[in-house]
């Protein structure tokens, strides 16, 4: 199914109420804004709310994803390939496919517009880490990874 006409989402909703409270890696909350349901999987968005301070996912790997970050608030760390960048709010960053990449969260929270393009399968992907009960290990990690067509590559980065 695809959206046959516009639709519009209010601030702190999300679409079809689908949220997502991750448990695993970070504390972040996502609210789904544009659904794979909506464009045939061409592009999903969500809008991430980061309660993780120094915190963020592995260095991975999107084979077939392009992925765009929007800061609203907060203030980011991005790595991607051998470059750095210090991200603050209004401030985008563009991580094409088979570019490793990865992020942390320096600020104590924070909130960024998230893009994946094609959206693959990352509402799934959300969907299982908020199942998590407990911290996974990192085989477990990996794992999800794996499933949801990313591969890690490294570890999640850390301050200087």
């Amino acid at each position: 199914m695809r959206a046959d006409k516009g639709f519009a989402i209010e601030a702190g909703k999300a679409r079809f109420g689908e949220s997502f409270q991750m448990k695993g890696v970070t504390l972040n909350h996502l609210d789904l804004k544009v659904s794979t349901k909506d464009t045939e999987g061409n592009l999903s968005v969500f809008i991430q709310k980061g309660f993780t301070p120094n915190g963020g996912p592995p260095l991975h790997v999107h084979p077939n994803q392009d992925e765009m970050f929007f800061v609203v608030e907060g203030e980011y760390y991005f790595r991607c390939g051998e470059d750095e960048h210090y991200l603050k709010q209004g401030d985008l960053i563009f991580l094409p496919k088979n570019v490793p990449h990865a992020f942390i969260q320096l600020s104590e929270n924070g909130k960024m517009l998230v893009q994946y393009q094609p959206a693959g399968s990352m509402e799934d992907f959300f969907r299982k880490t908020a199942m998590w009960t407990e911290p996974p290990s990192t085989v477990e990690i990996n794992a999800l990874f794996e499933e949801h067509g990313m591969v890690v590559v490294g570890p999640p980065l850390r301050l200087r």
